[in-house]
């Protein structure tokens, strides 16, 4: 789901389980204060709280599918509440009912909220909801106490005023803050349980979400090959995971893809909307990315291209008996020669352009980059942080605009990165059509 920046449960992935209570709406801005503080959510329901909030609502808030039916299964045929057991940092549920409590202590897995925090070894922090009465009855009180001295859940009590039903008492799910703050003090210093995309439950698609209709995207993706001879070349360690996540983005949201890969690691979508080209030197993808951006709505330059090659390229293999010594030269800056070649800032006619810079150690260059490509938008990562280099599932990235001041992207999936990435180049150009159109108004009205 789309998060802030930084945030105390930063790159974690946090279950929320919804029964069915009347408080069930606000888990809705408990998941969005859970995104706030840099958390990745799914959200688990049982069948009665369906009836108070759907799925949908749930699906666009996380871009997670909604886990509903305790033998449902993912597009992957993966088991869906089993997979939240094993991949999320906590379980959260909230509003949890008076049938809810009783059904969890007798451990009746006849729902995905308990089936789940049965089969999980992450902390289960439990926000109950429902009448006064009900709360106070010794049967939920016997339940409350089980699940918190038996299993080690942590409870966070209800409130205490007025009720749906009507009356006054202790029953009202306790504020989103203090559910934050206790899921946050549960979770302490835990490593996070599975940093990998591929572990956690799959992105979906939001509704709404084709903002890029009909729009034409270029992207270019993992590195360049500078040959040295016939056998040898100067490379690095991109697989292209992170622009093959931009494509399939693009595409889920609407857009035609231009999709300009090098060396990759990695499957290729086979939409009909992508048109795919090779290049294996920096020459090669600069002639490609020249050519395709004549027509588009936006360049993403996310290949990792080759910042050095050969001077000479030998025409056979060279031996090894004598060493080798290489005399090397610059590449073309791909993307700033397109910055200086299209149209300038303000003309309907010029793509938003996107660039990377994968730097080691610290993102103070990242800036610099930024003016002098002349781009709209740098995507800075250090690559040497774990979990966000070459080759991983996930990245941690800052965005660097033009006109703004930079956004932190905690550590989570490529194709969550994309989409945040995606969301920028949406409105920019949402923003570049709409001045556009103010300004042919502006001159009829004129003339």
């Amino acid at each position: 789901m789309t998060t802030s920046s930084g945030g105390r449960l930063a790159g974690r992935l946090i279950a929320v389980g919804v029964t069915g209570s009347i408080a069930a709406y606000k888990a809705a801005d408990l998941v969005r204060r859970f995104g706030d503080e840099g958390a990745d959510v799914v959200v688990l329901m049982t069948p009665s709280a369906t009836r108070f909030v759907g799925p949908l609502t749930f699906a666009a808030l996380t871009r997670h599918p909604v886990e509903s039916d305790v033998g449902g299964l993912l597009p992957d045929q993966r088991i869906g509440h089993i997979v939240v057991a094993d991949s999320a940092d906590a379980i959260v549920v909230a509003p949890a009912t008076a049938h809810w409590l009783a059904a969890m202590a007798t451990g009746l897995a006849g729902d995905a909220v308990t089936a789940a925090c049965l089969a999980t070894s992450a902390p289960v922090i439990v926000a109950p909801a429902m009448d006064g009465e009900m709360y106070a009855h010794p049967a939920t009180r016997a339940n409350v106490a089980r699940l918190r001295d038996a299993f080690g859940y942590l409870i966070v009590e209800p409130e205490a005023g007025p009720l749906a039903s009507g009356q006054s008492g202790q029953g009202r799910l306790a504020e989103t803050a203090a559910i934050v703050d206790a899921t946050v003090a549960a979770l302490g210093d835990r490593p996070v349980r599975a940093p990998g995309a591929a572990a956690r439950p799959p992105v979906v698609r939001a509704a709404g979400d084709a903002d890029l209709d009909g729009r034409h995207v270029v992207i270019s993706a993992g590195g360049t090959a500078e040959p040295i001879d016939p056998v040898r070349f100067i490379g690095n360690r991109s697989t292209g995971k992170m622009g093959v996540a931009l494509a399939e983005a693009a595409l889920d949201r609407g857009a035609r893809v231009t999709l300009i890969v090098g060396q990759i690691s990695v499957s290729l979508p086979t939409s009909s909307d992508v048109l795919v080209f090779r290049a294996e030197t920096t020459a090669e993808m600069g002639e490609l990315v020249r050519s395709a951006v004549a027509e588009a709505d936006a360049l993403i330059m996310a290949a990792a291209v080759a910042d050095f090659r050969p001077r000479e390229t030998a025409a056979t293999k060279l031996g090894r008996d004598t060493g080798l010594t290489l005399e090397l030269e610059p590449t073309e800056d791909i993307l700033a020669g397109v910055a200086a070649a299209v149209p300038p800032v303000g003309s309907p006619a010029r793509p938003i352009l996107v660039g990377f810079a994968a730097e080691t150690g610290s993102l103070d260059r990242a800036a610099d980059k930024l003016r002098r490509k002349g781009v709209d938008f740098l995507v800075a990562n250090d690559v040497a942080e774990e979990g966000s280099g070459f080759g991983t599932d996930t990245n941690h990235v800052w965005i660097l605009s033009a006109g703004g001041e930079p956004v932190d992207v905690p550590l989570r999936s490529k194709r969550e990165v994309a989409e945040e990435i995606l969301d920028r180049v949406a409105a920019a150009l949402d923003a570049r059509d709409g001045a556009a159109q103010t300004e042919r108004v502006t001159q009829e009205t004129r003339a």
